[in-house]
């Protein structure tokens, strides 16, 4: 048993693609058209760290109740966390892609950490090994 995809609510696809491709090194696994339950269209788009088994699906925000939660998916907290090999590395990477860090990177007792906002302002701890 493993946890396939979570959805992450965004405002429109490509800039979401581009930001999880480009700025944070993802693959884009699957971008396929589909409809609504009542028959618009949409499209299912799914980004994954290389390597990784569980994905991101990029759900573009339908109706007032989904626009609401666009950025604040977790209250403000950090909800979602992204573990990399070469923390300076990534860090450098990113801030270079014009990532939003809203702390400097941190020595905590399991590793560095910097806490960064994604491309909705949902917040992302940043982890590097101890």
């Amino acid at each position: 048993m493993r946890i396939d995809l979570c959805t992450l609510v965004v405002e429109d696809y490509d800039p979401a693609i581009a930001f999880f491709t480009e700025a944070l090194g993802f693959e884009l696994i699957e971008d396929t058209p589909a409809t609504t339950n009542d028959g618009r269209p949409k499209r299912w788009v799914v980004v994954r760290p290389p390597g990784a088994q569980t994905g991101l699906l990029l759900a573009r925000a339908d109706g007032t109740e989904q626009t609401e939660v666009i950025g604040s998916q977790t209250a403000g907290r950090v909800g979602f966390f992204l573990q990399v090999d070469d923390f300076d590395a990534a860090f450098h990477r990113m801030v270079s892609c014009g990532v939003e860090f809203v702390t400097a990177p941190r020595q905590e007792p399991y590793g560095r950490v910097a806490v960064f906002r994604d491309i909705a302002g949902n917040r992302w701890d940043l982890l590097g090994r101890a």
